[in-house]
């Protein structure tokens, strides 16, 4: 994964930690109140910790086991990890730009597919010039490659991310 993508995994981690001792404190107040077995409260804050603690486990699984991509190592002659892909859809003429990230770093408003996605599997160690058929949920697309280049997602999410 990107560096970018590691540091936003850690920043929500410390987030979701910083969390637990509100959750604990609602869950030493509702016990004070009486009787388990009957209080909304205590059960709701129970609810709460598990889905927290949930959250706080899987960042950590993820986090134990991601690697931080060195672009310096990278090539831009064949789509990759973090390669931006611009491209035309030979179906409409549309023109579209994607980064193929890791499947934890995939947003589709930032331009970022993953590279587990049907596009992200076609376009794999494609060269520029290259046409791709991929069939996605809206129908099968014929792609040709425009242009390889190693770096971020552009800023606006492409025009054709919601026929995907």
């Amino acid at each position: 994964m990107s560096q970018e993508g590691y540091d936003k995994l850690v920043a929500e981690l410390r987030q979701l930690e910083s969390e637990l001792p509100r959750v604990k404190q609602e869950i030493s107040e509702a016990r004070d109140k009486g009787d388990l077995s009957e209080n909304f409260e205590y059960h709701a804050a129970k609810r709460e910790q598990a889905r927290l603690l949930g959250r706080i486990r899987f960042k950590q699984r993820v986090l134990e086991f991601a690697r931080v991509i060195d672009m310096s190592r990278l090539h831009g002659d064949s789509v990759g990890l973090l390669s931006r892909v611009e491209m035309t859809n030979l179906t409409n003429g549309s023109k579209m730009t994607y980064t193929i990230a890791s499947p934890h770093e995939a947003n589709l408003r930032e331009g970022k597919i993953s590279i587990k996605s049907p596009i992200g599997q076609a376009l794999l160690n494609k060269k520029v010039g290259d046409t791709v058929e991929v069939q996605v949920p809206a129908g099968a697309l014929k792609l040709r490659i425009d242009s390889i280049t190693l770096g971020e997602a552009p800023s606006e999410a492409p025009d054709e991310a919601a026929d995907m």
